[in-house]
């Protein structure tokens, strides 16, 4: 897919506020700090399209984009560890579920893990909160160039190995970098895939 066009639609603090189109949208989420803005802003072929911050919690409301004309890029807040209080966190997590549960022209959602840490539990909940809610989503592996080809391999397999537990197979998973580029065309292609068979 090449990107043609990405801009800013407006920010939500309800998803009752999100744009009424109905194009097939593409949310994004992870942890505070999992590189998420770094990522959407390489794959959109932008530097300062989604405002990244070294300070946890940057994302607090639903960040609409629209793409090509044609699609959705949705930036969610981050879900764990950051400097707000117990009330703010709260606040962002009903936000999150939801805009995840009741979005109608919601087509997938992608979660963010950082690979270069051991499974998270956090990142386990979410992920099983998404099955239980019948969400569909993939996985993303961030921040690929911080760690070696056999540390990332590592990490990528301990979190297979602790998810298939409880899942009988794994949506399909993405390795990126926002530094390099990779997985740029994966990702990219992926939803090009789903929005041709959205038809």
């Amino acid at each position: 897919m090449k990107i043609s066009s990405a801009e800013f639609v407006m920010s939500n603090a309800d998803f009752k506020g999100c744009p009424k189109q109905n194009l097939p949208e593409f949310a994004f989420i992870g942890r505070s700090n999992v590189g998420k803005s770094s990522l959407i802003n390489m794959l959109l072929g932008k530097k300062n399209l989604a405002k990244t911050s070294s300070a946890p919690g940057k994302t607090q409301l639903i960040n609409h984009f629209i793409i090509n004309e044609s699609w959705f890029l949705v930036d969610l807040p981050g879900y764990g560890y950051a400097k707000v209080a117990k009330t703010q966190r709260e606040k962002w997590q009903k936000l999150i579920s939801s805009y995840l549960r009741l979005r109608e022209n919601l087509t997938l959602v992608f979660i963010l893990i950082d690979v270069r840490l051991d499974p998270q539990k956090i990142d386990l909940e979410f992920i099983n909160w998404c099955g239980e809610e019948q969400i569909p989503f993939s996985l993303v592996l961030t921040k690929l160039d911080k760690v070696s080809t056999a540390e990332s391999q590592r990490n990528f397999a301990k979190l297979k190995e602790t998810l298939l537990l409880t899942w009988e197979e794994l949506p399909p998973v993405f390795a990126t970098s926002a530094t390099n580029g990779a997985g740029r065309d994966e990702l990219l292609g992926y939803i090009q895939t789903l929005i041709t068979e959205l038809g």
